[in-house]
This record gives structure tokens, C-alpha cells and sequence, in this order.
């Protein structure tokens, strides 16, 4: 690895996706830097071309995390393939190529671990990506993400831009996104199991079997990391970040259910796919740099749940 340190001192920085649960942390981390944070409007649509050109023309960034994206989980990326390849993949183009012309010091793009082959030696390291076929159930979302990281790479070995990626694994945290046709697996779970407590239910069911093993990581962590690559890390490599740890998605139910204060019980619908058998990465490379979690899977899932219920509530 090229270590070029990028210091943040009277920077500024524009968090792309500011209105997403990845861009609200990494404005909270930023907020602890010495650097100005800038987000665009919501007006400005970054599928649109013209529109991010224009923006950056006019406010001139130093940086770039590319946090914006069209996202959901099983139900939404099997029945809007078509949206989720398209919108990712004009967001990262128009933006990475803005970024080039606008003379912008460094691009950090944030991509996602459902880029590795669904069958993937475990933990998946970094040079499994291509090696094999991907999860069908994510494949539109997935293949946009795998074209964002190559243009950022490519831009870096044609035009020497400081452009890098990093591979978060699954995220929750507070600004999630809590409605049941989109959402991931941990908001999804809190919605359940929530309900089933206030209607006093016997139960709640989760998609298929609750054998498949997860790995999650605390949005406030991954913002914690993406300042240090933004400082310290310069590869054409994209480089993963998680937790190092994972879960079967029952015994998340269970974990989910325990600090929702739900009794009941937790069945599967095996009708309901499963996705991937298991998604832990590896997070060698990162921690070689020095960086670790610092939430842990039940303190990071007590925040999740504070934070639904003040949404709820407001």
C-alpha cells in the first residue's frame, strides 16, 4: 500500500448521500475534524449529469465520499433489478467522472460486501472479487457497485487521481431505514419483533430458515473508519471493513427479540429465499492499519431500537 496521508485541516468535504443512515454518521464523525462537511440539495439528482457537474463546478470540494446509492434488502433488489442497476450505476459514474474534471484531491467510494462471489472462501478476502458467481438475489445492485469500484480505479491508473474504495459489510444504526418492502435485515427484524411485542403475539416469523450467517458492523463504526482511509489509505485495492464477526440470522432474530423485550416465539418461512449461505469478510487489511470496532452487536442493536422509537414517535 502507497501511504499518501490526505489531512482533513481546512478541508472540505462533501458527503454524497448526507440524507442516508452512512451519511448522517459520517457528517456526526466529521463534525469531531478540523474540516468543513458540504452536502448538496436534494434537488440535486446525482443520476443527473449536468446537475452533479454544475454542483461541483460551484462548490469545489477536496473530497469526496460517495455514500449515495439506491439500496434495500432481498424483497426490493429481487423485484426492482432494472432501478437498482441503473441509479447505482449513474450515481457513481456521474460522480467519480465529475470528480476527475473538478480536479477533486481524493474520492473515497463506498461500495459493498455483496460484491464477492455468493460462494466465496470464508472470510472473503479482497482478491475474491471476480473470482466467481454472484448472489442472484443482489446481483443488479451488486454489479453496479463492482463498476463503481473499477471506475475509481481506473481513474487512478489513467489519470493518477487519489482514488479508493472500501467494502463496508452489512450496516445498521441510527437513520436506518425502517419501512418493511426496503429494508435490511436488523430494521426489518426490530419492525417484527417491535409489533409482535405491542400486539402481544405469540410470535413473528422471519424469511427462510435462519441458518444463513451474517456479519454487521455499526454505521457509526464504518463512518470512524472511512475518516481513517480518507487520511491514510491510498491503493487501487478496495479494502473491506467489518466487524470480523457474524451471526445466523435466528439467532440475530433472538438477539433482536431480547433487547425489544419480545417473549414470544421465532418461526421461518423456508418458502422465503435465504440469500447467501454466509458473508464474513476479511478484515486483515484494515486492522493492519489499526482500525477496530468499537460497538459491539447487542450495545449497536440497543442504539438501532432507541433510535426506531424516537423515529416512530417524532
Amino acid at each position: 500500500m502507497t501511504v499518501a496521508h490526505f489531512a482533513l485541516g481546512g478541508k472540505r468535504i462533501w458527503i454524497a448521500g448526507h440524507g442516508g443512515m452512512v451519511g448522517q454518521a459520517l457528517i456526526r464523525r466529521l463534525g469531531h475534524e478540523p474540516c468543513e462537511c458540504l452536502t448538496a440539495p436534494r434537488t440535486i439528482d446525482l443520476r443527473e449529469r449536468a446537475a452533479v457537474d454544475r454542483w461541483l463546478g460551484e462548490n469545489r470540494p477536496d473530497a469526496i465520499i460517495l455514500a449515495a446509492a439506491s439500496v434495500g434488502g432481498i424483497l426490493a433488489n429481487a423485484t426492482r433489478p432494472a432501478e437498482f442497476l441503473y441509479d447505482n450505476l449513474a450515481i457513481a459514474t456521474n460522480v467519480i467522472d465529475a470528480a476527475h474534471r473538478h480536479d477533486v484531491g481524493k474520492l473515497l467510494f463506498l461500495g459493498s460486501s455483496c460484491i464477492y462471489p455468493r460462494d466465496a472462501a470464508q472470510p472473503i478476502g479482497e482478491e475474491a472479487l471476480l473470482s466467481g458467481p454472484l448472489e442472484p438475489t443482489n446481483e443488479a445492485y451488486a454489479i453496479a457497485k463492482i463498476a463503481g469500484l473499477k471506475l475509481a480505479a481506473a481513474y487512478r491508473a489513467q489519470y493518477g487521481r487519489d482514488f479508493i474504495s472500501a467494502m463496508p459489510t452489512n450496516l445498521y444504526g441510527p437513520g436506518d431505514n425502517w419501512d418493511p418492502a426496503t429494508s435490511h435485515v436488523v430494521p426489518a427484524l426490530i419492525r417484527k419483533a417491535h409489533a409482535a411485542k405491542l400486539a402481544q403475539a405469540g410470535s413473528f416469523s422471519i424469511w427462510g430458515s435462519g441458518t444463513p450467517r451474517r456479519e454487521f458492523l455499526h454505521v457509526d463504526d464504518l463512518a470512524d473508519a472511512c475518516v481513517m482511509l480518507l487520511q491514510d489509505y491510498s491503493d487501487v485495492r478496495p479494502i473491506n471493513v467489518g466487524s470480523g464477526e457474524d451471526i445466523a440470522i435466528g439467532d440475530l432474530a433472538k438477539l433482536v427479540a431480547e433487547v425489544v423485550g419480545f417473549e414470544g416465539e421465532i418461526a421461518t418461512d423456508p418458502s422465503k429465499p435465504d440469500g447467501t449461505p454466509r458473508k464474513l469478510m476479511d478484515n486483515s487489511r484494515i486492522a493492519a492499519m489499526g482500525w477496530t470496532p468499537s460497538i459491539s452487536l447487542r450495545q449497536g442493536l440497543e442504539q438501532a431500537y432507541a433510535a426506531y422509537l424516537a423515529e416512530a414517535s417524532a
